[in-house]
């Protein structure tokens, strides 16, 4: 069984959003479909870090779950500043449950135990505070990462966010002292796009590898993580 992760898949079955009018996202849609199932099979286990659709609510939603459903493997997935459609970790259930979506799990606010490794994660939030509202927001994000992390069974521990916890020129300190404190080595993000993933790490700081996996990044391949 392996690990794969991507991010930023962006559906729009269930709205009028496609993403195809962006450049390098032409027919985005079927080069995930036919990357995903070339490398991912039943047994493996792919992490869909957040802006998974453009659904606002979930009768737009079920066409895009329908779709990630019967690509190959399980799947995790997160929240990202687009999801819009995301609810209580309860609804999401009981909607996934309801639409026979027997492939898909909801990370939120838990983590899942594949292969010996726990799949922790939350959303993450921005770097500059600019206000009481955002900075209500991070301490949410950074306790809901907790609860992911401590709910974890196996020692080693693999973190996803949406948002980048770390860039070239700015840092999320209360998320980074988090992964350190959890003794976290492998960090995995999204939601940086075109000219934007120049400011992405690729690269080890303090210990924690970082890896950008938004779709256009991995150019709508999954990433083999384990």
């Amino acid at each position: 069984m392996s690990i794969f992760a991507i991010a930023d898949t962006h559906l729009s079955f269930g709205t009028d959003k496609p993403m195809d009018s962006f450049p390098g996202w032409n027919d985005y849609v079927e080069r995930i479909e036919k990357n995903w199932n070339k490398i991912v099979t039943d047994n493996d286990t792919v992490v869909i870090a957040g802006d998974i659709s453009w659904a606002m609510n979930f009768d737009q939603l079920v066409a895009d779950f329908d779709f990630i459903n019967k690509l190959s493997g399980q799947k995790i997935i997160l929240k990202g500043n687009h999801d819009y459609w995301w609810n209580t970790a309860k609804k999401m259930n009981e909607f996934v449950e309801q639409h026979g979506f027997d492939t898909i799990k909801i990370l939120s606010n838990n983590s899942y135990s594949v292969e010996n490794v726990s799949i922790c994660g939350s959303r993450g939030w921005l770097f500059d505070i600019n206000d009481e509202h955002d900075e209500k927001v991070l301490n949410r994000e950074v306790g809901r990462l907790k609860m992911s992390l401590d709910s974890a069974e196996c020692e080693n521990k693999i973190v996803f966010l949406h948002y980048p916890p770390i860039t070239t020129d700015t840092k999320c300190e209360e998320i980074l002292n988090l992964l350190k404190e959890y003794g976290i080595k492998k960090c995995y993000y999204g939601h940086l796009h075109g000219i934007a993933a120049k400011m992405a790490i690729d690269d080890t700081v303090d210990g924690i590898e970082f890896r950008l996996v938004s779709c256009d990044r991995l150019s709508f391949t999954p990433k083999l993580i384990r």
